[in-house]
């Protein structure tokens, strides 16, 4: 018997648990990466090191792929066209991908599907982004206000806080558009996750509420605590029919503002297995993970429906420790029902090297669990 082939464009730490749920179902994956040291490298066989942004590489990369599928967003929208165009299954196809890679053509899509966001509009220059904090404004100049680069941001990178127009120079100094929005008093984020496959099958996982330090995702808490019903099915729903009208074939997370009038505005896209899904690998019945591998070989999706009542993942950040493999010995002795899974990285001050996720019926004891456990690989706690 023959099993397909996967071609994952990029070697990150998605890219390395995506191809640890494709093992079990006896799914080969190819990896174009970077270079062998990248988390997703030091796992999958079957790698070429190369760059994405050169069409040939691509090409010859996909040769012997039944599908490429994608660690980020970043592959040029014409490359993946041009692979279309040779007969390659690209999921998702550059039609949706677009909308996760520029900020600015996902906000025009949005408004055009009646999709409610922030206010928001692309700005020239800084005095454009006075005119714009100050639109619709009764009292004050409007400020502060989110700026954001259209294209390449993430984990706050190509993000800016502006509180006047003398901090809104820094943003337009990289040559590419810039998309200003209002800053939204939210009471929390959430997020939003589903799968979608190439025959219209999708899932919904529970909305999950995620919390930001510096921003950079730190917890995620499934499902999200004191979320009614009503506003969680809106969520669930909001998201399904963003992956319908965008024809997403395989993971869609949509991070989401909560507002204190107990609305639900999209903040994000991403089109990948994302990391308010982590806690699905542990806390589900169907990880985001094999879901996405079942979707984008459009095999029948499984249940996205939570274990236990509660999950937490915690990220492990580098810190000013680095052997964090010392540290398993308290950890798992003190909570053996922990689950740790670290990313292949070396440790640098802030940077993602790994996750933990812990489950039960006390939420006030899962989330106590996960991050002691995340700030004890890290080091900032000791005991």
């Amino acid at each position: 018997m023959t099993f397909p082939v996967v071609g994952m464009v990029g070697g990150g730490q998605l890219a390395r648990m995506t191809h640890e749920a494709g093992i079990p179902l006896g799914i080969r994956f190819k990896l174009l990466s970077d270079t062998p040291q990248d988390s997703a490298a030091q796992v999958v066989s079957d790698v070429v090191i190369g760059d994405y942004r050169d069409l040939d590489t691509l090409r010859d990369f996909a040769r012997g792929c039944d599908v490429i599928t994608f660690d980020h967003e970043h592959v040029p929208t014409e490359h993946l066209r041009a692979l279309e165009a040779d007969g390659i299954p690209v999921r998702p196809g550059p039609d949706a991908l677009v909308h996760a890679q520029d900020k600015g053509v996902m906000r025009a899509k949005l408004d055009e599907l009646g999709v409610p966001c922030p206010r928001h509009r692309i700005v020239e220059d800084p005095a454009d982004v006075v005119a714009f904090a100050a639109e619709g404004v009764t009292e004050g100049d409007g400020f502060p206000v989110i700026l954001k680069t259209v294209r390449g941001g993430y984990d706050g990178k190509g993000v800016w806080l502006v509180r006047s127009a003398a901090d809104a120079a820094e943003p337009f100094r990289a040559g590419v558009p810039v998309l200003a929005e209002e800053m939204v008093d939210f009471a929390r984020e959430l997020a939003a996750n589903v799968v979608r496959s190439p025959h219209g099958q999708a899932v919904a996982y529970p909305v999950v509420e995620s919390r930001q330090v510096d921003g950079v995702c730190d917890t995620v808490i499934a499902p999200a605590p004191d979320l009614s019903d009503e506003l969680a099915g809106q969520a669930q729903e909001l998201a399904l029919r963003v992956a319908q009208e965008l024809g997403v074939v395989g993971h869609l997370a949509v991070e989401l503002f909560e507002t204190r009038d107990g609305r639900v505005l999209v903040n994000e896209l991403a089109m990948r297995p994302h990391n308010s899904g982590h806690w699905s690998q542990d806390g589900a019945v169907t990880s985001q993970f094999a879901n996405h591998v079942r979707a984008v070989l459009d095999l029948p999706l499984g249940d996205p429906r939570p274990r236990a009542t509660w999950t937490v993942m915690a990220n492990v950040l580098g810190g000013d420790y680095p052997d964090m493999y010392t540290a398993y010995l308290h950890c798992m002795a003190r909570d053996p029902r922990l689950k740790i899974h670290m990313y292949g990285k070396d440790v640098k001050p802030g940077r993602k090297v790994g996750h933990v996720n812990t489950y039960g019926d006390d939420l006030d004891d899962v989330l106590e669990r996960a991050r002691h456990a995340a700030g004890y690989l890290r080091g900032t706690i000791t005991e």
